[in-house]
């Protein structure tokens, strides 16, 4: 009877044990490989053309740890562990994260739309709705002057319709020069005097501290219909303006061969930096890809292309991996590139 009842006292235990390991949620956020989605089943232009290859969407898996994804984590490589608060900050839900990954992943779509119509010189409409400041960087000038959702009209009495407008304004200035700013807040225009200065992570940039946003709204022809389902962030602008531009033009971009890379792209058609690349790399050798796109940050030491290149001597994969500063980059690249038949 007493061993009966160690018995079940020791099994009820272990399951105790095995559900704090597998279910507990510690504070921290775990970064991993994800997959290498093809984009023509996600991406659809209205009368579009097919190509024999495919591009890919390059994804992170990440999420909240378990006591046993952490202890994994730590011996399983290109497994990386973040402290929560560096992830999403205090006071964020999952959800809230969640969505403001979403809404990301939602503008590199239009800015893609935008880059790939442009390039294939097809129908597009674009109207401004204005500027709006997205974020207050702590310890600039912009801190507790401006506000998130503040739409900025005028710098200096000129006209800003999008954040180039502002950005190349400043982009000669020097630390300590003033701007007055035309700001509507809550219905009613005001003007506030910022004066700038350095950036505390990039000091040799000066602003006054604010990351901003364009409200547009994009109308094409043909038409096309993006389904990303429930897969956010930024980092995909680059591969999408690919696919919507092999869709839109005749000629096979893929040449026949499987097409990955990351990066997020502006209305210019410039790549930016992205998170994570060195999983990216992995998801897509993983996935067959023989060609990946990084950005290459004018190469400047410890880009996204010089880890991605790391990375993929790390796993001794076959797969190119090539390095752009923009989507023509990219086009060219791939325009140059020999039929897969002939290579």
């Amino acid at each position: 009877m007493r061993a009966n009842r160690r018995l079940i006292i020791t099994g009820i235990i272990t399951i105790l044990i095995v559900a704090f390991l597998g279910a507990f949620r510690l504070p921290y956020y775990i970064y991993k490989p994800g997959t290498a989605d093809p984009l023509n089943d996600i991406v659809e232009v209205t009368g579009g053309y097919e190509s024999e290859g495919d591009m890919h969407l390059v994804t992170v898996r990440g999420g909240q740890a378990t006591p046993l994804q952490w202890m994994l984590a730590k011996i399983r490589p290109f497994h990386q562990i973040y402290p929560l608060e560096e992830i999403r900050p205090e006071g964020v839900t999952e959800e809230e994260y969640f969505h403001a990954q979403l809404q990301m992943m939602e503008s590199s779509q239009e800015a893609s739309k935008v880059v790939a119509y442009q390039a294939a010189e097809k129908e597009i409409d674009i109207t401004y709705e204005g500027v709006y400041v997205m974020n207050v960087i702590e310890g600039m000038p912009a801190e507790e002057i401006l506000e998130t959702g503040d739409q900025i009209v005028k710098v200096d009495g000129q006209e800003i319709k999008e954040t180039s407008d502002l950005i190349n304004y400043v982009t000669n200035m020097e630390a300590g020069e003033s701007v007055t700013l035309s700001i509507v807040r809550k219905d009613k225009e005001i003007e506030r005097d910022l004066e700038l200065a350095p950036f505390p992570d990039n000091p040799d940039k000066v602003g006054v501290g604010i990351s901003l946003v364009t409200d547009r709204s994009v109308k094409v022809s043909p038409e096309v219909n993006v389904k990303s389902g429930q897969i956010g962030g930024p980092s995909a602008g680059l591969m999408f303006s690919l696919e919507i531009y092999d869709q839109l033009t005749e000629s096979d971009l893929t040449k026949g061969y499987e097409i990955a890379g990351t990066g997020e792209i502006n209305y210019e058609g410039q790549v930016g930096r992205i998170g994570g690349i060195d999983k990216k790399v992995v998801a897509a050798s993983e996935h067959g890809a023989d060609v990946f796109f990084a950005p290459n940050e004018e190469g400047r030491e410890g880009s996204n292309y010089q880890i991605a290149k790391k990375a993929a001597e790390e796993i001794d994969t076959n797969m190119k991996v090539v390095p752009v500063d923009t989507f023509n980059d990219a086009l060219e690249y791939l325009q140059n590139l020999k039929p897969q038949q002939e290579a």
